[in-house]
């Protein structure tokens, strides 16, 4: 008899889970940006925007009512997303500019021509990263997940701060995970030349994202410019495309995994929720100042 009722629990179980995953994912997904904030003349860069987090904040951004640039390394992809953004919003400024952050000569070349076409900054989103990639350097010799994570948006932001101090109040987001528990900083290894895996490469990276906002807002305080760090939470997106066994988990608890919309809902938090200013400089889980 508890054979049989085991066997039927097994049975029954994929059943349950499949009925109760949207209740599940909707506990998990902790909330949503619910700050009605229009931003009808303001300008935002989101990084990464041509899928995944990056698109959906550029969309509620677009949806807003902001001048909203698309910062993407497959400009083609990034043109198609620009096209579908501006068909579901109605707003026609959705632009893609070419940002390949694993090569500084890239940023620079991005960071010049926003400038050179844009008057004002109001919010910088540092959305774009990679994860568990095998051991590569970028195009100036940097491990991979601290160049593209990190260095890049540091470079990034570093050509970009005048525009966003002359155009405060404005706000940056960058992007972090709850992975960040696991990061380390080895001065003595930075490269990961002496020991490398992929997994924490990740975690490092995600650490110096949330060391990087946290200083930044230090050296920020009083200029109008407030900088915050989030963890959008496990999403299903293509950040995984690199390990096979992380695609198997994602697939495999697919129906728990948030999905872009909800994972967004943190970075919009951070970007235009009103009063949120004495709070520069914190880490953020979820849609709420708490």
């Amino acid at each position: 008899m508890i054979t049989f009722l085991l066997l039927l629990l097994l049975l029954l179980l994929p059943l349950f889970l499949y009925i109760a995953a949207p209740q599940i994912r909707k506990i998990l997904s902790r909330g949503v940006c619910t700050s009605t904030v229009q931003l009808p003349g303001k300008v935002a860069v989101v990084t990464g925007a041509n899928t995944g987090i990056g698109k959906e904040t550029a969309k509620e951004l677009a949806q807003r009512g902001a001048r909203v640039y698309l910062a993407c390394r497959d400009v083609l992809k990034g043109e198609l997303v620009a096209k579908e953004i501006q068909t579901m919003t109605g707003n026609k400024q959705v632009l893609v500019r070419k940002l390949d952050l694993a090569d500084t000569k890239s940023i620079r070349a991005f960071a010049k021509g926003f400038l050179a076409e844009e008057k004002h900054l109001h919010i910088l989103i540092n959305n774009a990263g990679v994860m568990m990639c095998p051991y590569t350097k970028t195009v100036d010799g940097f491990e991979m997940h601290m160049g593209v994570n990190h260095l890049g948006h540091f470079l990034l932001t570093h050509l970009l701060l005048e525009k966003l101090k002359e155009s405060a109040p404005s706000r940056i987001v960058n992007v972090s995970s709850l992975a960040h528990h696991l990061g380390r900083i080895h001065f003595h290894d930075l490269q990961g030349e002496k020991f490398y895996n992929a997994g924490l490469a990740y975690c490092h990276s995600k650490l110096a994202n949330i060391l990087f906002t946290q200083e930044l807002s230090r050296r920020l305080k009083g200029s109008g410019i407030t900088a915050y760090s989030v963890h959008p939470g496990t999403v299903k997106s293509e950040l995984v495309r690199h390990s096979p066994f992380m695609k198997w988990m994602w697939w495999l608890f697919s129906f728990f995994i948030k999905t872009p919309q909800q994972g967004a809902q943190t970075s919009l938090y951070c970007a235009i929720t009103e009063g949120l200013e004495v709070l520069s400089g914190h880490h953020f889980r979820k849609p709420s100042s708490n």
